[in-house]
């Protein structure tokens, strides 16, 4: 009967020890996703057509939150930053007139540029600036003084912001409007789509050749 008291403790022991381990395991897993997602990457979902053709609705994409820097919880504060934003990149960013939504555009003007657009062309310090994946999909021409779409300027990036537009020039609300990004709104740098599917999910519309695909 001792016996048998014995191995029935031993038992409740070795199954109290398998949860403690389960549960440790699944605590380190969520802490370590928290970690990753708040200093190393996060994955993004495009939801509109401001970026296309370099990114579709339904693109899915990882962001790079290390190379401008990490920024410490409940500061402005920045570390170990690879490198300031550069014009081309295409960055992930707290939308200025609501932080609570992410937008993602190409950072076209630096603190120090002069942006300019005339006639649906963009000119930075006086220089022609032809990026190769801008598009517009509407040959009406905007008057400056109706909005500023396709002229609009000059403007001088302040220290510490950023002037982006989306590449879908025609049709994208960007810095035209609204002015500057802050650099303590930047997210990071979306580099890679690891995910793509065009309409809902249940209609595997799966864009298999966007996959894998680096973003530049």
């Amino acid at each position: 009967m001792a016996d048998l008291n014995e191995q029935q403790q031993t038992e409740e022991i070795q199954k109290k020890s398998l949860w403690r381990e389960y549960t440790e395991s699944i605590i380190i897993a969520v802490l370590l996703a928290l970690v990753i997602r708040t200093y190393v990457v996060q994955a993004f979902k495009i939801p509109s057509g401001s970026m296309e053709d370099t990114l579709l609705i339904g693109d899915h994409l990882l962001v790079s939150k290390f190379i401008y820097g990490t920024r410490l919880p409940f500061t402005d504060t920045r570390i170990l930053k690879i490198r300031d934003p550069e014009r081309g990149d295409v960055i992930v960013f707290e939308y200025p007139e609501d932080p609570r939504k992410d937008f993602i555009k190409r950072v076209i003007g630096v603190p120090g540029d002069v942006v300019e657009g005339r006639d649906k062309k963009v000119y930075v310090n006086g220089q022609l600036y032809a990026n190769p994946h801008e598009v517009h999909k509407e040959s009406e021409m905007i008057p400056k003084e109706q909005n500023p779409r396709d002229t609009f300027g000059p403007v001088t990036v302040p220290a510490d912001s950023y002037f982006v537009m989306g590449d879908n020039r025609d049709r994208s609300y960007d810095s035209r409007f609204w002015k500057f990004v802050r650099r303590d709104q930047l997210k990071g740098l979306a580099f890679i789509k690891y995910w793509s599917i065009e309409g809902p999910w249940y209609k595997f519309n799966i864009r298999w050749r966007n996959i894998g695909r680096l973003i530049d």
